[in-house]
Formats: C-alpha cells, sequence, structure tokens
C-alpha cells in the first residue's frame, strides 16, 4: 500500500505494562525464526493461516493458539474494526537489523501494516525513504512499505512489536492519515478484563484465475510507475515496448476470462499466456526500474502479477512477504 508520506503516527495510545504482561508470559516454543532466516529475527504467530504455524499469506486467517492468552492484544486489534490478515510478534535481537528492501510482493498491494511497539529502546530505529523515527512503546504506526526502508537495533536489549496486516476501512484511513489532534487529547485504550472481543479475520482470498479487471489494475499501477535506470534512447523505446506489451496481455487475458471464466477452466491456456508475456518481457526490461524504489520492473511484474494469476494446486497462488521489520 503506498502512502503519501513514508511515516503515520495514529493518535491513539495502549497500556504498554499491560501489553508487556502478555508478551512476556508467551513460552519459548512460541518464538520462531524468521521465514528468510535473517539472524536476530524471530516471530510468534498470532493471527495465520488455518491458525497454524505457517507464514503463508493465503488462506482463512485465524487467531494461533499463542494469541488465545492474550487479551488486550485483542482488545488492540479489534478497538480498529478492521479486517486484519497475519499478525505477529516481530523480535529483533540486541544490535540485530533488518536490511533494506522494499515489499513488492502481490499481498502488499492493497495491505499496510500497523507497528504497535511492546519493547523498545530509543537506539532502535525504523527508516523509510531517507526518513528515520523510533516508534516508542505503546504507540501505532504505520509506513509507506513499497518504499526503502531498513530497521536498526542498537539497543542492548531485545525490541518486540506487535505488527499486523490490514487494507483498511474508509474510517481506518481517515483515522491514520488525516489531521491528528495534540497527543494531549489522544485516547488510551484501557484494559478491559470484562471484554472479550470477536476479531474480525481475512477469509480465504485465492480463487483458481485472477479476474481481468484484477489484472489490468496491477498492470496499470506497474505501468504508472515504469521508469528508466538511465536516461537514455534506447532504453525510452524498451520501456514503451514493455508497457505495451503488458497492455496487450491485458486484453488477451480479458479475453481468456470472458472464453472460460475464473473458475479455474483452460488453466493451460491462462498458463501458456502468462509464460508468453514472461519470455516476451525479459529482453525489454534490462535496466528498466519502479519510480519510487527503484525495484527490476521485471521483478515486479513477477512477484506482484504473474506468479499470482493461475492458482496451482500443487503450490497455490501464495506465499509469505519478504524481509519484514
Amino acid at each position: 500500500m503506498r502512502l503519501s508520506r513514508p511515516f503515520f503516527q495514529l493518535p491513539v495510545l495502549f497500556d504498554v505494562a499491560r501489553l508487556q504482561a502478555e508478551v512476556a508470559a508467551l513460552p519459548t516454543q512460541a518464538w520462531v525464526s524468521h521465514p528468510d532466516s535473517l539472524p536476530g529475527n524471530s516471530a510468534a504467530r498470532l493471527i495465520s493461516a488455518g491458525g497454524g504455524e505457517t507464514d503463508s499469506v493465503y488462506g482463512q486467517m485465524l487467531p494461533t493458539p499463542w494469541f488465545a492468552d492474550m487479551p488486550y492484544l485483542s482488545q488492540v486489534l479489534a478497538g480498529f474494526g478492521v479486517v486484519w490478515g497475519r499478525s505477529r510478534l516481530m523480535r529483533l535481537a540486541p544490535g540485530a537489523a533488518v536490511p533494506e528492501h522494499a515489499d513488492i510482493n502481490y499481498h502488499w498491494h492493497t495491505r499496510v501494516r500497523l507497528h504497535v511497539p511492546i519493547f523498545t529502546w530509543p537506539e532502535v530505529r525504523f527508516h523509510c525513504d531517507g526518513q528515520s523515527v523510533h516508534m516508542a512503546e505503546g504507540e501505532a504506526w504505520i509506513f509507506d512499505n513499497w518504499r526503502p526502508h531498513h530497521v536498526e537495533n542498537k539497543a542492548s536489549a531485545e525490541r518486540i512489536h506487535l505488527v499486523a496486516d490490514t487494507t483498511g476501512t474508509a474510517a481506518f484511513w481517515r483515522f491514520a492519515c488525516g489531521q491528528a489532534p495534540p497527543r494531549g487529547e489522544w485516547r488510551t485504550l484501557a484494559w478491559d478484563p470484562e471484554i472479550r472481543p470477536e476479531l474480525l479475520t481475512e477469509g480465504d482470498q485465492r480463487s483458481p484465475v485472477m479476474p481481468a479487471a484484477e489484472v489490468q489494475l496491477l498492470v496499470e499501477d506497474l505501468r504508472a510507475e515504469l521508469t528508466v535506470a538511465t536516461d537514455a534512447a534506447e532504453a525510452r523505446t524498451r520501456a514503451v515496448r514493455f508497457g505495451l506489451l503488458l497492455e496487450s496481455f491485458v486484453f488477451d487475458w480479458r479475453q481468456l476470462c470472458a472464453l472460460h471464466g475464473v473458475g479455474g477452466r483452460a488453466r493451460p491456456d491462462f498458463l501458456r499466456l502468462a509464460g508468453a508475456v514472461r519470455e516476451a518481457a525479459k529482453p525489454l526490461a534490462d535496466g528498466l526500474v519502479m519510480r519510487t524504489n527503484n525495484v527490476s520492473a521485471l521483478l515486479v511484474l513477477e512477484k506482484r502479477v504473474l506468479q499470482h494469476l493461475v492458482e496451482d494446486d500443487a503450490a497455490p497462488r501464495a506465499g509469505r512477504t519478504s524481509g519484514e521489520g
């Protein structure tokens, strides 16, 4: 999800002592290594596909057994009134970091990640597109993860954030990105032992074939960001041809959807079209990048569009995100 600036702090605060008590009570076995094996990075899964020990971002999202013993964290998430996708506690060891990256995967086209720091220190810095902030305990933040970002923990103790993914309601976006009142007027969500909220969690978003309207949306977004790494006539020509290739692909995908529907019939025809576009794009894509984050246009085409067009029963149109903080 692209935002108008790198960071937004939401005008709400949380009970730090209660957050810390619930997190400290987690057993050691709740913590698992980072899905990309980043040193010093670990996580405890709170909402996951099927409520299981998985990092998939597809499937029916459900609370995990670890989350059952965290009623205040449940109140925190429920208080935003949105549907939550994969959500976890993310731990960064002393001296550890999350390398710079941009989140270009399909999952992130319509989602933003909420951060609620639970254990942190002034030496922990979150960097995004040249700006840097310290997210303090009990605060709530979102950031533009399409832009390059990284995290550093230069403190002598571990950092733990609650991180939760959502597409957000209209009310959420007004609250998150609107004009905030003075901090002294912000509400603090108090712990209420009588409340056991029912969380809204994402249903299974998979479909056998991606509908033509969604393909068009993804491709138009990519084309709007397309630029050349080096301004030269030959590169500009290839950029035009790359854009026309994608435009033609949308027309042809729409025709296949009109002929076969999106229920999975004639999968080989859809796969052949995707494969043909993949091969035709390769010789055109050298030096073509995304304007905002300088990521290869071919890589974005692959990860945001082509990998997710047709669900494969053996390897679902899914996958985890990369380089998370």
